[in-house]
């Protein structure tokens, strides 16, 4: 399989930053892509939505999550908020992993949805020998 089938249009950075995210931050993704969606469709400029690639929502998800931050720096409770959607800089295993490496991640089970989000837009021919073995 080659780079671009896996990768589609996103960068290998970005792919990276997509499977270091924990289920939480996965959904808060994906809810973040429906909400645009929706939005979008609901004003009636659904070629909006292709606008926002992984790249886009990464920044996005970054904004947000600094602004939540900032809201709650006085709460003692939420001392070291961390999460991964606030890593521009991936370090440790993520940030030297090779397409190989990513593809377990990308084809598991447990985390289908990546690869749903990646080829959303992929034409079905693609998707087709994609899902059917494409995956290791």
């Amino acid at each position: 399989m080659d780079e671009q089938s896996i990768l589609g249009n996103n960068h290998i950075e970005d792919v990276r930053w997509l499977c270091s995210l924990s289920e939480s931050e996965l959904d808060f993704l994906m809810g973040l892509k429906t909400l645009i969606h929706q939005r979008a469709k609901k004003i009636g400029h659904e070629a909006l939505v292709k606008k926002f690639d992984l790249r886009t929502l990464r920044a996005l998800g970054f904004v947000l999550m600094e602004n939540l931050k900032g809201q709650l720096k006085d709460l003692s409770a939420t001392s070291g908020f961390e999460c991964n959607l606030l890593n521009h800089n991936l370090n440790g295993s993520f940030s030297s992993m090779t397409i190989e490496d990513l593809i377990p991640y990308i084809c598991s089970d447990r985390r289908k949805r990546i690869a749903d989000m990646f080829f959303q837009d992929t034409p079905p021919n693609q998707k087709q020998k994609i899902g059917d073995g494409g995956c290791v």
